[in-house]
């Protein structure tokens, strides 16, 4: 997956997130199941452009 399809993911999620808490509450287990899924996704993002970065630094020299 792309930076870009996860960043695309990652506001999905966070979307979909918000609109369920807004009719339940945060501690509502849809709720927590979406946030879970939120956090795994932006880890992922994390550990990827990492990754790319290293890439470039290396290419660099």
């Amino acid at each position: 997956m792309s930076t870009e399809q996860i960043l695309d993911h990652i506001e999905q999620c966070r979307q979909k997130m918000m609109f369920l808490a807004s009719r339940s509450s945060m501690v509502d287990n849809e709720v927590i199941e979406v946030s879970s899924k939120l956090d795994s996704l932006i880890i992922q993002y994390i550990h990827l452009t990492k990754n790319e970065d290293l890439m470039d630094r290396r290419a660099l020299k």
